[in-house]
């Protein structure tokens, strides 16, 4: 069994607020970390992130702004020596072209040419070896195209699924994973939209209960609506009136694995 830590870094869905940065966790394993979506919380990154020897592999759910705004953060962590690489759906090197590069922010190829390379790695749909550890990825339920990612790593299971709403494959994503990363966007007794879906605490606890995860972390708190710690721990009773063993999570929010 290996000694890991999640760390979250950024907790907001949409936009930023006082109370948190938009969405962003990571993994910490003695061999490398595990970025899980680029929301603006990224710019924590090089605080936790501070063994260069150890490579960072960022994981994209999909390309809505609030999941990718923090590539644009990317020339502040040129002074570390880590490798860095990101990993999504295909069509990822197409879409990061477009909206990592002039005229909105620095390019890769700029960023290149100052020294800080980035590989973009595009993974297929099901089972993916990746060095010492697996990711099995699948189409979640959102307005865009949307992948939620279980990890095996460690002698651990960590499934993290946004944006999404109930679906067959964020229950298969996490059945019996040791921990469950997944969004509330919506609040207590909040219905999803067809259009627009997303889970409100209950149906979060019940995906996490159905599945017979160990632990369920929620994330990605409507920013307009979670607005405050009081009201972030309104969604934490009502999940825990279903899961017992579910948690609000904050931002800079610590947890060994």
């Amino acid at each position: 069994m290996t000694d890991m830590r999640l760390v979250f870094l950024g907790t907001n869905g949409w936009y930023a607020t006082p109370l948190a940065n938009t969405v962003c966790a990571l993994i910490e394993t003695p061999k490398r970390y595990i970025v899980l979506d680029a929301g603006d919380g990224i710019w924590r990154l090089d605080e936790y992130a501070v063994d260069s020897s150890k490579p960072i592999d960022i994981f994209l759910s999909h390309f809505h702004l609030d999941h990718t705004i923090g590539l644009h953060i990317q020339p502040k962590f040129r002074l570390m020596k880590n490798k860095i690489r990101i990993f999504g759906m295909p069509g990822t090197k197409k879409w990061l072209g477009a909206l990592v590069a002039s005229p909105y922010t620095a390019s890769y190829d700029m960023l290149r040419k100052s020294g800080f390379d980035v590989q973009i790695n595009e993974l297929r749909e099901g089972d993916n070896r990746i060095d010492e550890y697996s990711v099995r990825c699948a189409p979640l339920v959102h307005a865009d195209p949307c992948w939620g990612y279980r990890f095996e790593l460690g002698g651990k299971t960590i499934a993290y699924c946004t944006d999404t709403g109930p679906c067959e494959n964020l229950g298969a994503l996490a059945k019996n994973a040791d921990i469950l990363i997944t969004e509330c966007g919506l609040m207590s007794g909040q219905p999803s939209s067809p259009s627009w879906p997303h889970l409100n605490p209950e149906m979060a606890a019940q995906a996490a209960k159905d599945a017979g995860a160990g632990h369920l972390y929620l994330t990605h708190f409507a920013a307009n609506l979670c607005k405050t710690k009081g009201d972030r721990l309104q969604t934490q009773a009502a999940a825990r009136r279903i899961f017992s063993a579910s948690t609000a999570a904050v931002d800079r929010m610590s947890i060994r694995i």
